[in-house]
């Protein structure tokens, strides 16, 4: 049946494409993960040897001009640059060739939590030093959030719907939840949708050093996201990008596509509560997991593994592990939970979609990732965070949490897809 439960179309995952510190395909990327591998380092990207923090995840060895054109690519912000070269490798991994065969039912929704935020300070530089003549034309252009999808469309020749999610580090998560709905209500066929950040600058290092929110573990950076960790002292700040190929079911069906799986339902949800510090009690955590798995026609009992928020904050990881208990009850302490961040870092506007395509592949390839440097036991957390190595399981329904600045939640569901 190509209809869900609640007599909309169902929509599937049939293309991904990651670019994450551990490696500029979604091959390398999940190879990275299973074995467990750190992809944080020293800051190469700008001098941060005078601050606090002076390690990140960045992308390494990437070169926009292997994907873009280099005069378009010297025009667009890194973020776009990004975004476009791994909707490449989206849309080569869906079979989609190009020039698209219906580019009206083709849409793009790309979420970013800043943008190309770099070129507007570029831009000030330039114009104290050299003056107004100097200053590259392309600035204002170049620094909107809505640009990634934008460039992605200009790119593939999608004219169908198009749409930017901003919301902060829950914006990957909720991008990909939105443009599912496009496909569910009829309004595209295909949607080319996910996460980007990339944004390893002086600014933003900088203002989470003054709001302490960063690991100082400078001297082993491959240690220094621990999440739900006892020594755990704050997240690593890192960029990458995730994109997805959403199509309704019978679309990809008629083109025999190979189908990585389902999207069940999402939700989010507001803390209403603080700017930057989680409600304490993680109830609009507890919402947004509820109402999707609401939204997916689920219970609780049917979720079979958990990809956390997972930010190593000292703070925010206790408040998920509540939150989690809090809608799952007992049946808690039977769910694997990990946290991708332990080996990319937070990628802010980009992780919720990585995490989300972390779940697709977990569910293709019945194996969880561990969450590495988790080696002193928080009383405070005490769920099963797969602090081992990678472990095989059976996993039918999984949820991604996001959880982010302004307490914006986004909560996904993906299932295998069972026709």
């Amino acid at each position: 049946m190509s209809r869900s439960k609640n007599g909309q179309r169902r929509v599937v995952v049939t293309g991904l494409g990651a670019m994450t510190p551990l490696g500029l395909t979604l091959k390398e990327t999940w190879e990275g993960l299973l074995a467990g591998r750190s992809g944080i380092g020293p800051i190469t990207q700008f001098d941060a040897s005078d601050l606090p923090v002076q390690i990140a995840g960045e992308l390494k060895g990437f070169d926009p001009k292997q994907y873009i054109d280099f005069k378009e690519a010297r025009r667009i912000s890194r973020c776009s640059q990004v975004a476009v070269a791994t909707a490449q490798e989206a849309l080569s991994d869906a079979g989609l060739e190009l020039p698209l065969a219906d580019e009206e039912r083709t849409g793009v929704l790309i979420g970013t939590g800043v943008g190309g935020f770099e070129r507007a300070l570029e831009g000030v530089d330039v114009y104290r030093a050299k003056g107004l003549a100097r200053v590259n034309p392309f600035v204002v252009t170049a620094l909107l959030v809505n640009m990634p999808s934008h460039h992605v469309s200009y790119w593939s020749g999608a004219k169908g719907p198009i749409s930017t999610v901003v919301a902060a580090c829950a914006t990957g998560t909720q991008a990909v939840g939105e443009a599912a709905e496009f496909v569910r209500r009829g309004a595209a066929d295909v949607m080319i949708c996910g996460g980007v950040e990339a944004l390893i600058h002086f600014t933003p290092i900088v203002g989470f050093c003054a709001m302490r929110v960063l690991s100082t573990r400078n001297d082993e950076p491959t240690r220094a996201s621990r999440p739900f960790d006892a020594e755990r002292d704050g997240f690593v700040f890192s960029e990458g990008s995730a994109i997805f190929v959403l199509e309704a079911l019978e679309h990809a069906q008629a083109r025999n596509a190979h189908i990585y799986a389902e999207v069940l339902g999402h939700a989010s949800s507001s803390d209403a509560f603080h700017v930057a510090q989680p409600d304490p009690e993680g109830l609009g955590a507890s919402r947004a997991m509820q109402w999707a798995v609401e939204n997916a026609g689920l219970t609780p009992d049917d979720v079979d593994y958990i990809n956390a928020h997972g930010s190593a904050t000292p703070i925010s990881d206790p408040i998920e592990t509540e939150a989690i208990k809090r809608v799952f009850g007992q049946r808690a302490y039977q769910i694997p939970v990990n946290s991708t961040k332990s080996m990319i870092g937070h990628a802010m506007g980009g992780a919720g979609a990585i995490e989300a395509a972390v779940c697709a592949l977990t569910i293709e390839h019945q194996i969880i990732h561990p969450t590495i440097n988790l080696e002193t036991p928080d009383p405070a957390c005490d769920l099963d965070y797969v602090p081992e190595g990678a472990r095989p399981a059976d996993v039918r329904v999984a949820i991604s949490n996001s959880f982010g600045l302004g307490g914006q939640n986004a909560c996904l569901v993906l299932g295998r897809y069972e026709g």
